[in-house]
């Protein structure tokens, strides 16, 4: 009796030991807060708990004390150390590799960080759709890293799922957005019958050729980290929008609105603007909540 109960004791504990996510930024590629804004941002200034990082997820494996992130943001340094501090130093400082959508400012450039300028990381391992790891191989300083050896690219194929670890696979698709110097990529990640989505930057869903309720509907998606860069039109008075299509959160829920309360729980919108009341408006995010929808938070963690 006693060595079953040992036995059903490491039965449980493993089967508990499923992959988990860590959010460690929402906002868009400027962060909040961001430059030259004056409005809002100012109390985020002020007081740094009004502060958010930009989006950036951890993806966890409590079973092998490994984890990979999701995007190198400029602030990659500081969200290492509060990753550190959320798990309480159970994992490594570093990842075992990052995955990244595509090359705007908010989602690569924090791969400066692995430099011999600053940490002179060794062979991290950076996974990409082609035309981002050319981009990073041609393009200094970014070359400069993988020449030293302080990245090590990792060409992802569309639609092919990797397997990063025994229990965990990736697949990167492409979405339509504005590419000038690289595809850009939204993620699959699957463990099991669990999994998660991860699209920050999508220009339409219309313009895409793939259908968002199909994907965020699929079994094994438990949770669809969406693109929600702006709440709806108008939130950037100096500046024409088309310049920067995304999806607006309003569109987004108009697209869902007919589905079930359980398919809308399961979109947590991210990458959100400093325009985006979102960040900011308790009531504004009160009726996207009553709706049945969620607002990935910073610090969170899904298992």
């Amino acid at each position: 009796m006693k060595y079953l109960t040992i036995i059903l004791f490491c039965f449980i504990s493993y089967s508990n030991y499923g992959q988990k996510v860590i959010v460690l930024g929402i906002a868009q590629d400027g962060g909040f807060p961001h430059i030259g804004c004056q409005n809002e941002c100012l109390k985020a200034h002020r007081n740094s708990n009004n502060a958010r990082y930009i989006t950036s997820l951890a993806l966890i494996d409590p079973a092998s004390k490994k984890w990979w992130m999701f995007e190198a943001t400029p602030d990659m340094d500081k969200q290492l150390q509060y990753f550190r501090d959320l798990t309480d130093g159970e994992y490594p400082y570093l990842p075992e590799g990052i995955f990244v959508t595509h090359a705007h400012i908010g989602h690569y450039t924090g791969l400066m960080f692995l430099g011999k300028e600053a940490f002179g990381a060794q062979s991290m391992k950076v996974y990409a759709l082609p035309k981002m790891i050319d981009f990073l191989k041609t393009n200094g300083p970014w070359s400069q890293l993988v020449e030293l050896g302080n990245i090590e690219l990792i060409s992802l194929t569309q639609d092919q799922a990797i397997d990063i670890n025994e229990s965990i696979s990736a697949q990167a698709f492409t979405v339509p957005h504005r590419d000038e110097f690289s595809e850009t990529a939204g993620f699959k990640v699957v463990s099991g019958n669990k999994g998660f989505l991860f699209i920050p930057d999508i220009d339409k869903w219309f313009k895409w050729d793939r259908n968002i309720v199909e994907m965020v509907s699929s079994t094994d998606i438990d949770y669809a980290f969406l693109d929600a860069t702006f709440y709806d039109a108008g939130e950037l008075p100096n500046r024409p929008m088309n310049e920067v299509p995304h999806p607006f959160v309003s569109e987004t829920m108009a697209i869902f609105d007919g589905e079930s309360d359980y398919l809308k729980r399961k979109i947590h919108f991210i990458h959100l603007n400093h325009t985006n009341p979102l960040l900011f408006d308790k009531r504004k995010r009160s009726e996207i909540l009553k709706k049945g929808y969620k607002i990935a938070e910073q610090g969170t963690t899904y298992d």
